[in-house]
């Protein structure tokens, strides 16, 4: 199983937000507010001052920017442990719970799928075609575009057109699979199966033994796929918010 000491840092420099900040161990993510882990703060070990002092810092410097103040709290890896009892008394509540989850690569590749070091148009086409909000799918693309290398982009193709896509970020000996989206009148065809299992096969070959996604924890479909594949539950987060 992977550590969610280990993994969540690795997770916060695969999805890099555009303007990053660190108070000690918490970190500080902002970019156009849709994507939330790009728009919070994640407390990852202790703060460099009094923790009701770094949730001033962290109020204060989200209204700077026009964000509302967020945290990401992971289970059992976030600092001080009485924070989110701090939270709630300030009229935090938490939500948007997210599920990580962990397996292995291999397997075999896709000839359908194409494989690319940097992303193109296709991704953001695809992102704004299967986002609600056009600017959610651009502040996303923007992220892809920040990823540090190695990372692989895949897409699918069906007559031609795009349809479906995915992300693998390797580092520290794993790889995280990021941005898999299906154009909507593409889905419910297994695309996603095969974008998934191209980028654990390729992944495999470039020495990641383990891999690890987040899904929305009342995303069932997307949960039984994973599942399907043989990913399993990790562990869980949830945002705080006023």
């Amino acid at each position: 199983m992977i550590d969610p000491k280990v993994l969540e840092p690795l997770a916060d420099d695969a999805w890099p937000a555009r303007e990053r900040e660190r108070l000690g161990g918490w970190r500080l993510n902002a970019s156009s507010g849709y994507s939330l882990r790009i728009n919070a703060c994640w407390p990852l070990d202790a703060p460099d001052r009094d923790p009701d002092l770094a949730i001033e810092a962290v109020e204060a410097w989200y209204v700077a920017r026009g964000l509302p103040p967020r945290f990401k709290l992971t289970d059992g890896v976030f600092a001080p442990p009485d924070l989110a009892e701090r939270l709630a008394a300030r009229g935090y509540r938490f939500g948007h719970e997210t599920l990580v989850m962990a397996g292995a690569t291999g397997g075999e590749g896709d000839a359908g799928v194409r494989l690319s070091p940097t992303p193109d148009a296709t991704f953001e086409a695809v992102f704004t075609a299967s986002a609600g909000d056009p600017e959610d799918g651009r502040e996303r693309v923007q992220a892809l575009g920040r990823m540090p290398p190695p990372a692989l982009y895949a897409r699918l193709e069906i007559d031609g057109a795009p349809a479906a896509i995915g992300v693998a970020a390797l580092g520290g000996g794993v790889v995280g699979v990021f941005g898999m989206r299906t154009v909507p009148t593409h889905r419910r065809k297994g695309l996603a199966r095969r974008v998934l299992r191209s980028l654990l096969a390729e992944a495999r070959q470039r020495g990641a033994q383990r891999a690890w996604l987040q899904v929305e924890a009342g995303n069932a479909s997307a949960i039984a796929l994973y599942a399907a594949e043989g990913f399993e539950p990790a562990y869980r987060y949830h945002y705080w918010s006023r």
